[in-house]
């Protein structure tokens, strides 16, 4: 008997994790859903089935055994109950930051690193949502040509603040001011995605810097990034430019990146066929396109990458991770 419980199951997320399990139809015998102590009691149809959210206790993992935990309910919550359902002999996928720079926590997009999905010590942290879409291109070209620098320019969706930052796009348009961002979000591109640190960076930007040198496994690499938010309500856009040490042939890039699980290649120039956020929506996959020689250093490249931050960024890389532990405990 396999039973999981969902952390944060009527957040924005959350609820796209019941939509992808429901999808994938994992072996998994029970389930039940966690919420804060103000979505108790509420109805979520799932799975053919009504179920009754409840409220996430300090009891909640002593009262039931748990096989697995998916969590998608923010950094306080996780930093205070994981360890609880750890120690229940519960496996937690967790999609908060907080575990994810711990040294005996794996970072894990399973495209990318699946082999370290195995090494956790009960807790696998699944990275953040403009994180995942790089990685994917960053290490399929890393592979082939090793990358010695990467500049990350992002564009990122209101849906990455979850429903506050869908209501701040939505009101906003209709006249209302600001709540969840310090400006009108529909007129502005907001050059701030989470808090300012001492260095002048925002959070965002130094998890992105973090997370990859950490799943590359190069904790010197060269990176540098700008966050910014736009009026779009879903999907992040990002531009990436990444020099090599070796020379490449743009015909080999894009045969190494349309061969990489997880990646569609759509870069038909001659026909204004690129990747948008209209394009990536409700997939998994990773779109990338725009794909060009970078002229001003001897062996540079860019991209632009178009990803479901809700769905991949988030829900979709952590039922994947779900899914290779089920498929392992099959095995055994």
């Amino acid at each position: 008997m396999i039973k999981c419980a969902i952390v944060g199951a009527t957040g924005l997320v959350g609820q796209t994790i019941l939509k992808v399990l429901e999808e994938k139809k994992l072996r998994i015998d029970e389930y039940e859903l966690f919420a804060s102590s103000r979505s108790v009691g509420n109805k979520i149809k799932f799975m053919d089935k009504e179920y009754t959210v409840q409220e996430l206790t300090e009891e909640s993992f002593k009262k039931t055994k748990f096989n697995y935990a998916l969590f998608s309910a923010g950094e306080i919550i996780s930093e205070k109950y994981i360890p609880l359902a750890v120690k229940s002999g519960c496996i937690v996928v967790d999609n908060s930051s907080y575990f994810r720079m711990y040294d005996d926590v794996p970072l894990v997009v399973p495209e990318v690193n699946e082999y370290e999905i195995f090494k956790h010590n009960g807790i696998i942290a699944n990275p953040n949502c403009s994180t995942i879409q790089a990685i994917l291109p960053l290490k399929a070209l890393n592979d082939e040509y090793t990358i010695s620098r990467i500049i990350y320019s992002t564009y990122q969706a209101v849906s990455g603040a979850g429903n506050d930052g869908i209501s701040d796009l939505v009101n906003t348009r209709n006249g209302s001011g600001p709540n969840k961002f310090p400006y009108n979000i529909t007129d502005n591109c907001i050059p701030q995605v989470d808090i300012f640190l001492e260095n002048n960076y925002t959070k965002e930007e130094i998890k992105m810097i973090e997370e990859t040198r950490k799943i590359l496994k190069n904790p010197k690499l060269p990176i540098t990034a700008t966050c910014v938010r736009i009026p779009v309500l879903n999907c992040h856009s990002e531009s990436i430019n990444i020099e090599f040490e070796n020379e490449f042939n743009i015909q080999d890039i894009l045969k190494v990146l349309s061969n990489y699980p997880g990646i569609t290649v759509i870069d038909e120039i001659d026909n204004n066929i690129y990747p948008i956020n209209e394009l990536a929506n409700g997939i998994d996959d990773i779109l990338v396109g725009r794909i060009r020689r970078d002229y001003s250093v001897k062996n540079g490249i860019n991209l632009w990458v178009v990803a479901d931050n809700v769905r991949k960024g988030a829900a979709s890389n952590s039922v994947q991770i779900l899914e290779k532990l089920i498929e392992k405990r099959h095995d055994i």
